[in-house]
């Protein structure tokens, strides 16, 4: 019998805001994007967009991370809604692939620098995790601040002098100077977009508001084992359980000059679709990743996109408009979040003003 929830999988569905514990502090440029007052720093930098997964903490709410859909009947979970009919809302491949949306997508303000991490690639998280998904991701920075009169950078790969031993050697002794000297630092501007790979070094900067596509998962292995702010971070946090040994193993030990780490890991966005009324751009694509995509609508005008074979997420970064779709009109604005099912052929936006839409993909 067909749930009475498979009537969704014919409209946009819009998200309620879904902040995140994190154990950095920031979340300041969220409110200020999202046009809440006051704009504060807190505890809850990070805003987990069409979340069909609970975030990894402590003591935390059981449910947190999960993403809860605005209906008619109140909110509902999506996963509870995709569940209903998976390839109705996600698309046949993707339903038989992985019975998930197979990509998370984040919103993530600093106002701290997040302490050095890495995340596992596919075969580390099927060995050591029995997971699917590994956590390789992209950044695509949308603002910046200073912070203490310190420019926006990120830390990511290891230069060319850097061996496991050395490495294991800052971590055993905590020597944070030791370890970020490690990794390459660079200074980040609005525009900016990185690949970061699983078993890639890592570390976002203090001042970075930014939009995180990434595998589905919250594994997340740590060699700072206290934050810059100075809280403390459990085991559990450190290694997810698995010991630093086997810790020390997600690492890809490779070595880069800053030219080298920056041609495979920097990436330029490309235009693919412009009239004077929009400007399509696509950032992260199968040239960089099977895991997601991610393209930027720049609309002062109308802009039909056509159905895909899955599911896609909608992002209003600025402006405002309507969206057309199945006939009916629905308003669209500034902080809006949207899941278009795969069961709806086409779209069609039009700014009322000048609109930045992000548009992020499943799996390809």
């Amino acid at each position: 019998m067909p749930s009475h929830l498979q009537k969704y999988a014919q409209v946009p569905l819009k998200q309620v805001s879904n902040r995140v514990w994190r154990t950095y502090e920031g979340g300041a440029l969220i409110d200020n994007w999202k046009k809440t007052t006051p704009e504060v720093d807190g505890s809850m930098p990070e805003e987990w967009i069409m979340s069909t997964i609970t975030a990894r903490g402590n003591n935390r709410p059981e449910n947190e991370g999960l993403s809860l859909i605005e209906t008619e009947e109140g909110n509902i979970p999506l996963k509870e809604i995709i569940d209903t009919d998976l390839e109705l809302f996600l698309g046949k491949t993707l339903a038989e692939k992985y019975g998930t949306t197979g990509v998370l997508i984040k919103m993530l303000d600093s106002l701290e620098r997040l302490t050095v991490q890495v995340h596992p690639d596919k075969q580390y998280a099927k060995t050591v995790f029995n997971s699917a998904f590994g956590k390789t991701e992209s950044w695509y920075v949308l603002n910046t601040r200073e912070i203490n009169g310190e420019k926006s950078v990120v830390y990511m790969g290891f230069k060319e002098h850097v061996t496991k031993e050395e490495w294991k050697k800052h971590f055993e002794k905590q020597d944070i100077e030791g370890i970020l000297n490690c990794l390459h630092k660079i200074e980040v501007k609005p525009g900016d977009a990185f690949m970061i790979y699983g078993g890639v070094p890592h570390a976002i900067g203090s001042g970075c508001f930014l939009m995180e596509v990434q595998e589905p998962t919250d594994y997340t292995m740590r060699v700072e084992k206290t934050t810059p702010n100075g809280l403390k971070i459990g085991p559990e946090l450190i290694h997810q359980g698995v010991g630093e040994e086997k810790m020390l193993e997600c690492f890809h030990y490779d070595t880069y000059s800053m030219e080298e780490a920056l041609e495979r890991w920097k990436i330029t966005p490309e235009v693919i679709d412009h009239a004077t009324e929009y400007t399509l751009k696509t950032l992260f694509n199968e040239k960089h990743t099977h895991c997601f995509g991610l393209n930027e609508l720049l609309l002062d005008g109308s802009y039909t996109l056509k159905g895909m074979t899955s599911f896609y997420v909608v992002v209003i970064y600025t402006g405002s408009g309507t969206i057309h779709c199945n006939g009916k009109e629905y308003p669209y604005t500034q902080g809006d979040e949207l899941f278009i099912s795969a069961a709806i052929s086409s779209i069609s936006l039009t700014s009322t003003s000048a609109s930045k839409i992000l548009l992020c993909y499943p799996p390809s």
